[in-house]
């Protein structure tokens, strides 16, 4: 029994490796890396600590190297989905009376494994799998999902802390209990770090979760699993399933027990979500949760007193650092006319040094953007652009999936500031430009604050701070995560905590405390030491 208050150790970041050349970790992962291409595993669906195989089998190959087999996984179907339920609801009891000290100490053990032994697994799993290069596999991988474990530990510890105040002869207390239910979360494949903090956040807090990865992400899913078990995590607490998404959803939420969605994928695929929950929600036994990080099509926004040096490398990071494939990757700029042929010069010059290849050369900045469907989708808009006359391709253009699915980082720039690749979501190494005159920078604003239905990021250069003052209130509603002078990715757990609104999510900001509060429901206790006795008030006597 606890018989004290104790303290989560104060957090900070994981130190990001470098990877340089003669490094002990550049030498550690290419080992593991060979290792990993040297067997073929097999993944499956794991409940209640127990792997489920199936006859529905599915190869594993790397998006930059299709003709090699990294393994097979094993698809569920309805009846996994609610196995998996079952033994989330079995397991929750203990889980939820377990002491918090002792479900945050699961977490922070896992964030020392992922630090040391599991630090090259987990990060050559993402980059042989989601064609990740070996910088963008360790930021997530290995350092945001340790930042989430230990920086969610310690704002657990924040929560519950947080009590009320208390009258004479009165105790007032706040308990913080887990949803009553089990959460169902669902990744997607483009971060590995956010795909185990969705099941990982919610179980913290002493809930109990059926996890679905993105089938595209299965083979560092593996890994998560395997780190959560080593790392002690009871069997049935986060259940993984590998199922189609549509027939588990259907399982999902037409179950009475449903309690919470946390959720990272599409825009669309969310409002479904939405709109299946709101017609069941009389099934339930309590009002679910609703948590989504969805679509974005950020922004970057420069005006006459920017530097132009860094918006071109704000750009060519922000678009095209992993493919594009992130929610916050620089999707539409908006560039003063007067600094256009210098971030041109800068821009340009960044991509055509850049070298587009396979994971396993360090020497690559670009790899495979992750399965056919994207390279098709994505290649269209290429396509569809290549023949309109107001539209101009700078760079890139070309595509080819005859080894992998590559795609060259392409730069449009249009005279149409309402061009449709102004205003979808792309989620590839397409960057649209509209270059505006200088004195309509007020007008500028507003486009880049109305010209897409999503908030999730956007980046504002310029030096003039009269001009980013008005600047940011002006587009205050437009982006949920806002950078002055800085590319619109690379949030930093504890530092800048991340999510959207409008059409990208419901701004539940991963990486902090506001997260972590969905997955609570506090009980308020009142206890009162000298109970009246007489039901009579002062104000009765005469």
């Amino acid at each position: 029994m606890s018989n004290a208050f104790f303290k989560v150790p104060v957090p900070k970041n994981e130190p990001v490796l470098n990877y340089a050349a003669q490094s002990q970790e550049r030498a550690e992962i290419k080992k593991q890396i060979a290792a990993m291409k040297s067997e073929q595993i097999e993944v499956a669906s794991v409940i209640n600590g127990q792997t489920v195989y199936t006859k529905k089998v599915h190869k594993i190959r790397p998006p930059h190297e299709l003709n090699h087999v990294l393994g097979t996984y094993h698809q569920g179907n309805s009846q996994t989905v609610e196995k998996a339920i079952k033994a989330a609801l079995v397991a929750k009891k203990d889980w939820e009376n377990c002491s918090w000290e002792h479900r945050a100490a699961v977490f922070l053990k896992a964030a020392d494994l992922l630090s040391g032994k599991y630090r090259p697994i987990i990060n050559a799993a993402t980059m042989l799998a989601q064609s990740k290069n070996v910088y963008q596999a360790e930021i997530d991988a290995a350092c945001e999902l340790a930042d989430f474990f230990r920086f969610n530990a310690y704002f657990m510890q924040q929560i519950y802390a947080d009590q009320p105040i208390s009258s004479p002869g009165v105790w007032n207390r706040l308990e913080y209990r887990a949803l009553e239910g089990f959460i169902f979360a669902v990744s997607p494949f483009n971060f590995t770090s956010i795909c185990a903090n969705l099941a990982a956040a919610p179980a913290l807090m002493g809930n109990t979760v059926v996890w679905k990865p993105s089938e595209t992400q299965v083979y560092s899913a593996k890994v998560i699993m395997d780190l959560f078990k080593e790392a002690g995590l009871p069997d049935g607490v986060i259940n993984m399933v590998i199922s189609d998404p549509i027939e588990t959803g259907n399982v999902a939420f037409n179950h009475p027990d449903f309690a919470g969605l946390h959720f990272t994928g599409s825009t669309r695929a969310f409002q479904s979500m939405w709109q299946t929950v709101g017609a069941n929600i009389g099934k339930y036994k309590t009002y679910p949760r609703l948590v989504g990080e969805t679509g974005g099509k950020d922004y970057v926004i420069a005006h006459s007193s920017a530097n132009p040096q860094a918006v071109g490398v704000a750009l060519s990071r922000g678009a095209f650092e992993y493919q594009g494939q992130k929610c916050s990757a620089a999707s539409r700029a908006y560039i003063a006319k007067s600094i256009w042929p210098a971030v041109e010069k800068q821009l340009l010059a960044d991509l055509a040094d850049m070298k587009m290849g396979t994971v396993e050369n360090f020497g690559n900045f670009i790899n495979a953007v992750i399965d056919e469907k994207a390279f098709d989708k994505i290649s269209a808009y290429i396509a569809a652009a290549q023949k309109d006359k107001n539209v101009k391709v700078i760079a890139g253009g070309n595509y080819s999936k005859k080894e992998g699915y590559f795609i060259e980082p392409t730069v449009l720039v249009v005279k149409d500031a309402d061009y449709v690749t102004m205003r979808e979501e792309i989620f590839g190494p397409v960057l649209t430009i509209y270059v505006f005159d200088d004195k309509k920078w007020d007008n500028v604003l507003e486009l880049a604050d109305k010209g897409s239905p999503y908030s999730l990021t956007g980046a504002l250069f310029a030096t003039d701070r009269l001009v980013i003052e008005k600047a940011a209130q002006a587009l205050r509603h437009s982006a949920g995560n806002f950078y002055i002078n800085d590319k619109p990715t690379g949030a930093v757990v504890g530092q800048q905590p991340f999510g959207g609104s409008r059409a990208s999510g419901t701004n539940d900001k991963a990486g902090s405390l506001l997260n972590l509060l969905r997955w609570t429901s506090p009980r308020t206790i009142k206890e009162n030491f000298v109970p009246p006795v007489d039901y009579h008030y002062p104000f009765l006597k005469k």
